[in-house]
């Protein structure tokens, strides 16, 4: 079935609180999406940021963000009061977010809130340490002894501790029993309204798309917890490490810096590591995109310590096999391959073996050197149906900033291709060229629907500072914006035609085409 899916990141939802959440404007979000005709709700990673606020570079590929719980949904049932929280400086621009601002003061507030679920739902927060024990010990182990540390990073604690020497962890859980119950708390509320939305969703017809990072920070606690999955030396030491070689975001290619697989041991543990990790984000998530997918045919390994990444090199990964097991472990997955960036035959055949959509993104089909050497896979004619098309993904510019800053031979031939004007808005021509595509599912920005340019833009990749915090203004999802969608996605048959009818004498809206609409 022809979808369509809107890509908005939780955190850029409204909220009085320096941050969206998963409280009321996210249940409102998902009733515009569901007014508009839209089906899929593209979400980032929704695992607690670190340094450098990326979802893509977490504590744990398993544990929640605790910026994302709401406070007023827990103030509604009695966790906590209004007063130890509304009169908090919570960030000083309402379209960005201040994370320095929120690591300050929420974590006091989830304090309040963590010591009332233990006292008035004991049984609840029991069941589900019990549940979750086999991430969530390590997890709030590992964050009870970083505030212990200062917040280093866990490959510079004493000896005993990076080694994980049982007498010493035995130790440190007893020493620091009351962070460890707060980490496990915060963990547990964070899931009971993750749970709770993905409720409200379902209901509305609304499926959510996770994002998978293929590789996990090296201050994480699942590196410093299996140090055995990952390519370290005797003092736990990355030997090489993740990036990419020079491509289109950089000349001098991305130093990511993660620790890399140990693909021959977890090949031999029949890949449980990875079934584990894909099998948890599947209970969370109805589809679930994972990120640099060609990592497992082949993976980028760059030496440690180098000032470039010209000096890596290639290496084989698990391929089909890995997959294989996971079928096999779980049966049918719905996955979404990331499949951007140079593609070898390889990379192409795992994609074809496993069956999965890969991605499509129209920016990149207008990129002249790419036109010179007779690439046409990203124009809208050529996406196959077993593809996911994006005008831009959220490591892309917005399509009006696009325009407005990519070389001016790309933006003319994408204006005489899309036969883009001002009158129904280059923005909206843009997505209209994917939702006319033969993709199965269409996904746009939400930045693109309110025609925002590049100062509404997520991620600029190689680049620190300023990425991840832009936020939509309250009102941004008005009912005449929903009209107007769920009739560009009723002509391109990406709603049922009989729905859409029924929606709109329902609403009593007119069907703009056009801005002056």
């Amino acid at each position: 079935m022809r979808r369509a899916g809107i890509l908005m990141p939780i955190t850029a939802l409204p909220s009085p609180w320096g941050v969206g959440t998963m409280g009321a404007e996210a249940r409102s979000f998902i009733d515009f999406l569901a007014e508009a005709g839209v089906s899929v709700w593209q979400v980032l990673p929704i695992v607690p940021t670190s340094y450098g606020d990326s979802p893509y570079q977490s504590f744990s590929t398993y544990a929640g963000n605790p910026y994302l719980i709401d406070l007023d949904d827990l103030a509604a049932e009695g966790l906590l009061d209004r007063t130890e929280y509304a009169g908090r400086t919570w960030s000083s621009q309402a379209d960005r977010v201040d994370y320095g601002a929120l690591y300050e003061v929420r974590f006091d507030v989830l304090a309040c809130a963590a010591r009332r679920l233990a006292s008035m739902h004991p049984d609840e927060l029991y069941a589900f340490c019990k549940r979750e024990a086999s991430w969530l010990d390590d997890y709030a182990l590992f964050m009870a002894l970083k505030e212990a540390h200062g917040g280093a990073s866990w490959n510079t604690w004493e000896a005993a501790l990076r080694h994980r020497q049982p007498v010493e962890l035995a130790r440190a859980r007893m020493e620091l029993a009351d962070r460890v119950r707060f980490w496990q708390a915060v963990q547990c509320l964070f899931f009971r309204q993750w749970e709770s939305l993905r409720i409200y969703a379902r209901t509305a017809g609304i499926r959510i798309m996770g994002d998978l990072p293929f590789y996990v920070a090296l201050d994480s606690a699942d590196v410093w917890a299996h140090p055995e999955q990952f390519q370290l030396d005797e003092e736990l030491r990355p030997t090489e490490i993740a990036g990419v070689p020079p491509d289109g975001f950089s000349a001098i290619g991305q130093i990511w810096g993660n620790p890399l697989f140990a693909w021959d041991r977890m090949k031999a543990e029949g890949y449980a590591w990875w079934i584990d990790r894909i099998s948890f984000q599947l209970r969370l998530y109805d589809i679930l995109r994972i990120d640099h997918f060609r990592g497992f045919d082949s993976y980028f390994a760059i030496p440690t310590g180098a000032a470039t990444a010209a000096g890596g090199r290639w290496r084989k990964g698990p391929g089909k096999a890995l997959f294989q097991a996971l079928r096999f472990a779980v049966g049918d997955v719905s996955i979404v391959a990331e499949d951007l960036g140079y593609l070898t035959p390889s990379v192409r055949q795992l994609l074809d073996d496993t069956g999965f959509p890969g991605m499509k993104v129209l920016e990149f089909a207008f990129d002249t050197r790419d036109s010179e050497a007779g690439d046409d896979t990203y124009l809208p004619f050529a996406y196959p149906e077993n593809s996911v098309a994006y005008v831009g993904t959220h490591d892309n510019d917005t399509a009006l900033g696009w325009l407005a800053n990519a070389p001016a031979p790309d933006t003319r031939t994408a204006r005489e291709y899309l036969r883009l004007d001002d009158r129904e808005g280059e923005g909206w021509g843009m997505m209209r060229g994917i939702w006319a595509s033969a993709s199965e599912l269409a996904v746009v920005q939400m930045q693109d629907v309110l025609e925002l340019g590049s100062e509404a833009r997520i991620n600029t990749p190689s680049t620190l500072g300023g990425n991840w915090t832009w936020r939509a203004r309250p009102g941004f999802a008005s009912r005449s914006l929903a009209a107007r969608l769920r009739h560009q996605l009723h002509l391109y048959h990406r709603i049922p035609a009989d729905e859409a009818r029924v929606a709109t004498a329902a609403n009593g809206a007119a069907e703009p085409t056009s801005k002056e609409d």
